[in-house]
């Protein structure tokens, strides 16, 4: 890392991502929905959810501890990785292992479900990494973006406690942040809308990411487009966006 703060002791700042994706779909028929749950659980199940946490602890320089999986029947399934710092000193029992535990944990949850009326499935995935230390968590979004379709993004990051330098003098930061969104590729920025909610004087910060397009092809779960009339065509896509819309805007507006 470039232009580091000297410190004294250890870097006590803790920093903790929160990043939830949507993705929505179209299954009208019961079959169309049992289908969708199915693939869902085949392509997001907790082997390959386990798979993306260790890609992300790799990232913030993390030590695996422990794993805890588990899928759930009908549908979904959760990650849990306990984290620590790379180096580990063994005790001198020679068992027992002592590590600091500068980084503490991520965690992976999945949540399909339906829309009783307009037959819109809606699967929701929510991540969420602590960290100690002068690792920040941001610099796997671009990552956790990539491994899922997301039609809506929400993300929260908050920087709590704090370290002193060589002085004694506190501090409540250690690195320039105004956005989340200066951590995202800009080409990903280019396809959707965001805002922010930040609250500096706290160090919490809150963007949200909605698609622009919907290319309703995309959407349709086993179905083609150009099999469906023009007009209910409109309506599906009015669906799709209307649902989008208050996800993204956190309260019902339709």
């Amino acid at each position: 890392m470039e232009n580091k703060l000297k410190l004294y002791g250890f870097n006590n700042l803790t920093k903790s991502l929160s990043f939830n994706i949507y993705d929505v779909c179209y299954a009208k028929t019961e079959r169309e929905q049992r289908d969708y749950i199915a693939y869902i659980d085949e392509q997001y199940n907790s082997e390959r959810l386990t798979s993306i946490l260790h890609r992300v602890t790799d990232m913030i320089g993390a030590h695996v501890l422990h794993v805890s999986k588990q899928d759930y029947d009908p549908q979904g399934a959760s990650v849990t990785f306990l984290i620590a710092e790379e180096s580990m000193v063994p005790s001198q029992t020679g068992e027992t292992v002592v590590a600091h535990l500068d980084k503490s944990h991520v965690t992976v949850h999945t949540y399909p479900e339906f829309h009783p009326d307009n037959s819109i499935a809606t699967f929701r995935v929510d991540i969420d990494v602590a960290t100690c230390g002068e690792i920040t968590p941001l610099s796997t979004l671009d990552y956790l973006i990539g491994s899922f379709d997301s039609d809506i993004i929400t993300m929260d990051y908050r920087v709590r406690g704090f370290t002193r330098d060589v002085s004694g003098k506190k501090l409540f930061m250690d690195h320039k942040i105004t956005s989340i969104q200066d951590y995202i590729d800009p080409k990903t920025m280019e396809r959707y809308d965001a805002i922010d909610v930040n609250m500096y004087q706290s160090n919490i910060f809150h963007t949200k990411m909605l698609i622009k397009e919907v290319n309703l092809q995309n959407y349709l779960f086993n179905a083609d487009v150009y099999e469906i009339a023009p007009k209910i065509r409109l309506d599906i896509t009015n669906s799709l966006r209307q649902e989008m819309i208050e996800i993204f805007s956190g309260m019902n507006v339709y």
